[in-house]
């Protein structure tokens, strides 16, 4: 296999990986808590190094992972607190530990590959030069295999308690009368995604792993109705999106990791755009609808309230209805025509008559203003 389809490949395990448990991150509105995790996590690897002196160690994994549930738990202790809100509690924790690591890093670590631009950047091209190697044989990038691992261990684990994390995603509550403990399976998620982040964080950095954990699950937000559709749909995401950035990357000759980010923001943008139900357009054209049927409803009430009374010859005219209504002509031909495909009103020469099923309607409205 050559480097870049290794590349690619990192990448898209990567991405699938980090979109699965951000989904029910982005469910559960703490979306932010991903980015908290993805920077806080860099002080445990730093100690880790400190007392192992080898990158490659799983000390650093584990160091990295049990920061991140730190994190977590320091969030949740100013969150409950009730002193500040949630966002501030964040904000408060993850630069704090972040500055820390960058200290750490500045003070104790000059000269390793540990620095900053990793932290921050990362970066894709250089994960093939890694390898795992038993026997003599080449097994591939370490990057690949690690990231493997940890995305069939986020599928095993998401399968194994599918049911209990969708109650307390959904309702926190309900899952705690029912028996269930929402606070271990909130502890057990922030796991998953601190162990996702420091899995991710050699090759992609802590920018990147956020867009992979955030962007893919908001898409499938806005595209999916169901928690299964939407994992399914985040994952198919996250993979077209790391390989569109990966091809931009390798046209345009530019960084990776911001191409894929770039790329994940722009299938977000075009299903914020045309998403079904959730998507702008979508929602114009349910504006536009609700105001056209209002507008339906107010010209039956005008035309029941004139119906058989000495001024209907004038107020039911329908050159004339705009004028008596306020509204524009073009809108008046909009709105009557509406009506008229409704089979709400009826033409009787010049004027524009109710039908009965437009009088119910008129007078259900009037009913309803009056309650």
């Amino acid at each position: 296999m050559s480097a870049e389809l290794e590349i690619l490949a990192i990448a898209i395990v990567t991405a699938v990986a980090a979109a699965l448990p951000g989904t029910y991150l982005v469910l559960r509105r703490t979306a932010m808590v991903s980015d908290a995790i993805s920077h806080a996590i860099l002080p445990g690897i730093v100690v880790a190094f400190f007392i192992t002196h080898d990158l490659s160690s799983p000390l650093l994994l584990l160091a990295a992972a049990a920061t991140g549930v730190l994190t977590v738990v320091l969030i949740e202790v100013l969150i409950r607190s009730r002193l500040v809100p949630e966002d501030a509690s964040i904000g408060i924790v993850f630069p704090a530990l972040f500055s820390i690591g960058v200290i750490l890093i500045s003070r104790g670590a000059s000269g390793v590959h540990l620095d900053t631009d990793a932290v921050l950047l990362g970066e894709l091209a250089f994960a093939p030069f890694h390898r795992v190697t038993v026997a003599g044989i080449d097994l591939g990038p370490a990057a690949l295999w690690s990231m493997g691992t940890i995305l069939l261990a986020n599928i095993v684990l998401i399968l194994l308690a599918w049911k209990e994390l969708k109650l307390a995603t959904v309702d926190a509550s309900l899952a705690a009368l029912l028996g269930f403990q929402p606070v271990v399976i909130h502890y057990g998620l922030m796991s998953m995604v601190s162990v996702t982040a420091v899995g991710a964080f050699d090759a992609v950095g802590s920018i990147l792993v956020v867009a992979l954990m955030i962007a893919p699950p908001a898409t499938a937000y806005l595209l999916a109705e169901r928690l299964g559709s939407m994992v399914a749909v985040a994952a198919i995401v996250a993979a077209g999106g790391a390989a569109l950035g990966w091809a931009g990357a390798i046209a345009f000759d530019v960084s990776i990791a911001g191409s894929i980010a770039t790329a994940s923001g722009l299938l977000f943008g075009v299903a914020f755009l045309i998403a079904p139900q959730r998507g702008l357009l979508a929602q114009a054209r349910r504006r536009s609808g609700q105001r056209l049927d209002f507008a339906v409803r107010m010209l039956l009430v005008h035309l029941l309230h004139h119906e058989n009374t000495p001024e209907a010859a004038e107020e039911c005219r329908f050159i004339g209805l705009y004028r008596h209504l306020g509204w524009r002509e073009s809108w008046t031909r909009r709105v009557v025509g509406k009506a008229e495909q409704r089979r709400l009103v009826t033409r009787s020469g010049e004027l524009v008559l109710p039908t009965d099923s437009g009088r119910h309607l008129a007078d259900a409205a009037v009913i309803g203003f009056g309650g």
